[in-house]
């Protein structure tokens, strides 16, 4: 492991088999909404007092949202493909993502513990997900590895006979293991969490925003626990 690999390890919440999120670097805190809110007073603070964290729990909670714009997060994110696709539909944020059109493609792939396989029952928008067998469990875990090792072997092939890597990439299934930065300003962040934690959401990315939570929680504890008194709903 090279040392950029094992900074990176440290820092990481781990995520699935193969995955983490990271936070890669911050300008954030509880401040920064109080002193967004309190410019139109032409008022500034260097130190958050207890009457800041009442106005921050008074924008929250009356929804007065863009305060909590001015603030960024820069997250480092290695996830499954199809988790990532999902990802990218909040559009309030920035991303930049691994390319196998320049880069080989990774050979490390999502396969559920087998308490994470499950079977869909309803109907469309009123699914309920329920355990299956051990042995259903296992079959499933077995058939994906090997779809992913002949997906694999199938691009390697392709790239060694001179296709072009933009090209081979077509064999890569969904739950191939792809990295990306996200850079995203509390508001958006709290609205992301709000969906993608919720038990409705699929159980993959709830647990990457799981982590995304911890990290935001972290940095900016007043606007956190107003999101959580505000039912965690986004301003």
């Amino acid at each position: 492991m090279s040392t950029v690999e094992q900074q990176v390890a440290e820092e990481s919440i781990q995520v699935l088999d193969h995955g983490f999120v990271r936070l890669d670097d911050s300008m954030a805190s509880d401040l920064s909404v109080v002193n967004a809110a309190r410019v139109s007073f032409a008022r500034r603070k260097d130190v958050m007092e207890e009457a800041d964290s009442g106005l921050i729990r008074f924008l929250m909670r009356e929804r007065h949202g863009t305060p909590f714009e001015h603030n960024a997060f820069r997250f480092h994110i290695r996830a499954p493909i199809f988790v990532a696709r999902e990802w990218f539909r909040h559009r309030i944020g920035s991303f930049n993502e691994f390319s196998m059109r320049y880069a080989k493609a990774t050979d490390e792939f999502y396969v559920p513990a087998p308490e994470d396989v499950r079977s869909q029952v309803g109907k469309p928008g009123a699914y309920s997900f329920e355990p299956v067998t051990d042995e259903l469990a296992q079959t499933t875990r077995d058939e994906l590895a090997a779809v992913y090792a002949a997906a694999y072997a199938a691009y390697e092939r392709l790239v060694e006979l001179g296709v072009a890597r933009e090209l081979a990439r077509a064999v890569m299934p969904v739950g191939a293991y792809t990295e990306f930065y996200w850079t995203v300003n509390a508001r958006a962040l709290m609205n992301f969490v709000s969906l993608r934690a919720a038990e409705t959401a699929q159980r993959e990315i709830r647990r990457y925003a799981d982590a995304v939570e911890q990290l935001f929680a972290e940095k900016m504890p007043v606007t956190y626990e107003a999101f959580l008194a505000s039912d965690r709903t986004a301003p």
